[in-house]
């Protein structure tokens, strides 16, 4: 029995507003490949990266067979899925939209402390929380959190409440992969943040590394959101915790990205969400 009454109805109505809808079978998971394309054997959509070409009128290539064609919606060939179906999926990258996944209440506590408001739609265990603008998917970027816009398909729950807003940079960064930070065995750690000298580290150290860090953000000449962003993990993963950072040195960082073209707002949230990357 569908959980979702009528999905072939509920796809009808969004793909009249520009969402890509496709069917989900139990398991809310997409209808696998029919015989013919198995294993992409019918050449179209190569490792799923695009919607085209191959023209199998079945459900049969996941996010990528998404449509608002409603002449494809109602075909045969879809009939029988929709029959089986539990509820309705859509595409958000496709619409242009990104759906922030929180699994449950920390990650929905975590989210209100460090993203904009927009539209949310409560899920079994927790909230979408769906922005304007398309990027990478990427699951788990924090305990109980996924991205869902390109190459990702996520359930419709339903319209939700408030105004969606724009994709943030916050959002945006959370998708970036970073290296694990290398830490030597020496270092020793404070509990907490404390104040003077680094405990661990010499002032010429943390002299260099903040010249080098000014550089790196200095000589980007290409993803400047991320070379900011990454370049403040890395300084802050060395000495985030031991209190040897002063309000000068993050001027420094700030001043060097303001200089690419960053702004002062983008320079604090990037600041912040590499904190809270970091458990700061």
């Amino acid at each position: 029995m569908s959980e979702t009454p009528y999905p072939q109805h509920t796809a009808l109505s969004l793909a009249a507003s520009g969402v890509p809808v496709l069917p989900l079978r139990r398991g809310k998971v997409p209808f696998g490949n029919c015989r013919i394309c198995a294993d992409n054997a019918c050449g179209g959509r190569p490792n799923m990266k695009t919607p085209g070409p191959c023209r199998c009128p079945g459900v049969c290539h996941a996010w990528a067979a998404a449509t608002t064609d409603p002449a494809v919606i109602v075909s045969p060939a879809w009939a029988a899925a929709w029959r089986r179906a539990v509820c309705v999926g859509y595409y958000p990258g496709g619409a242009g939209m990104t759906v922030v996944d929180l699994d449950d209440a920390d990650a929905i506590a975590w989210a209100r402390g460090a993203l904009p408001a927009t539209r949310t739609v409560p899920t079994t265990r927790g909230e979408h929380w769906i922005y304007r603008g398309a990027m990478t998917s990427r699951n788990a970027v924090r305990p109980g959190v996924d991205i869902k816009s390109t190459m990702a398909y996520a359930r419709y729950l339903g319209p939700g409440t408030g105004t969606v807003t724009d994709l943030p940079d916050a959002v945006r960064a959370l998708a970036i992969k970073e290296p694990s930070p290398a830490r030597p065995a020496t270092v020793t750690v404070p509990a907490g943040p404390g104040g003077g000298e680094c405990p661990h580290r010499t002032p010429t150290y943390l002299e260099r590394g903040i010249a080098m860090a000014e550089q790196r953000i200095t000589e980007a000449s290409s993803a400047i959101h991320a070379t900011v962003y990454r370049t403040f993990l890395a300084v802050l993963s060395t000495h985030g915790r031991c209190g040897c950072l002063s309000d000068a040195h993050v001027a420094r960082l700030f001043t060097a990205a303001q200089a690419k073209g960053e702004t002062a707002r983008h320079c604090t949230d990037a600041w912040t969400n590499a904190r809270t990357t970091l458990g700061l």
